[in-house]
């Protein structure tokens, strides 16, 4: 005779430990297959509103983040292409989602979608609003999502943007539609102790969001000193490996060049967080 399982409590989100110094460095067959599959990204679309975007069940993992976080290089160096997504000189300048597709060809395993930055106080409030509707309508309505990467900075942590973004996803997280993964970006400007700070202070925020459904990890993250780079390649691997069979999609053509667009994700100086 079985017996019914005890339910589950809610994890923790999974966070990775601050790297140690001098230590070589061992690349998991994980973290090489996920490396290589991001590396198949390739421009596919831009998007100014939720409807323009293509139609169907393709799965998508948005990249989203504070302008002046590092998002565009994140992606450019987790998809190891030097341009993919470029970061303006002028933070904040686009309202434009931009998808790029993951896998073959004429057979893609899921889209890439890199979400406008937001918190830039130098733009207006018009466009702020703009921007804020696209960003909740996309995050909380559109179908296709299934993972979102936040990029937070590790010196500054979660700040009021970055929690009211979380509020826009936070129903489908907690319920496991939606996987989530925090990237605590510029690391290497974390002495040791600041980075395991940064990893425990974003763990406590996360842990507001985790239940027994849920799928949270958080790491440190540095484009620069390629810290993180392999344990985001396994997650997002992972994630690959949950996505469920495709049904229907639509694959808008090729353009002819294949560079990456102006995500408008500045990352020279620092964004101020503008939450009028």
């Amino acid at each position: 005779m079985t017996h019914p399982r005890p339910p589950r409590k809610p994890s923790s989100p999974r966070t990775a430990a601050a790297p140690a110094h001098h230590k070589p460095v061992v690349v998991s067959e994980e973290a090489k297959e996920g490396l290589g599959w991001l590396h198949t990204a390739r421009f596919l679309t831009s998007a100014g509103k939720i409807f323009q975007l293509p139609q169907g069940d393709m799965p998508e993992i948005a990249f989203v983040g504070r302008s002046n976080a590092g998002k565009s290089s994140a992606i450019n160096t987790l998809a190891q292409q030097r341009q993919l997504a470029f970061a303006s000189k002028t933070p904040g300048r686009t309202q434009l989602i931009n998808l790029f597709s993951l896998g073959a060809r004429d057979a893609p395993d899921a889209f890439l979608a890199d979400l406008p930055g937001y918190g830039y106080a130098a733009v207006g409030r018009d466009k702020k609003l703009v921007w804020q509707k696209v960003m909740a309508d996309y995050l909380e309505l559109r179908r296709a999502l299934f993972g979102v990467v936040l990029m937070v900075d590790s010196r500054h942590g979660f700040t009021p943007l970055d929690l009211q973004l979380m509020e826009f996803i936070a129903q489908r997280v907690r319920t496991g539609e939606v996987k989530l993964l925090v990237l605590l970006t510029k690391a290497d400007k974390l002495s040791k102790r600041e980075a395991q700070e940064a990893v425990d202070a974003a763990g406590a925020v996360l842990g507001g969001f985790s239940t027994e459904d849920s799928d949270i990890g958080v790491t440190l993250f540095s484009s620069l000193r390629r810290i993180g780079v392999d344990d985001a390649a396994e997650q997002l691997l992972a994630w690959k490996k949950a996505m469920p069979e495709r049904v229907h999609f639509e694959l808008p053509p090729m353009p002819e060049g294949e560079g990456g667009v102006d995500g408008g994700d500045g990352e020279d100086g620092d964004a101020q967080d503008d939450v009028a």
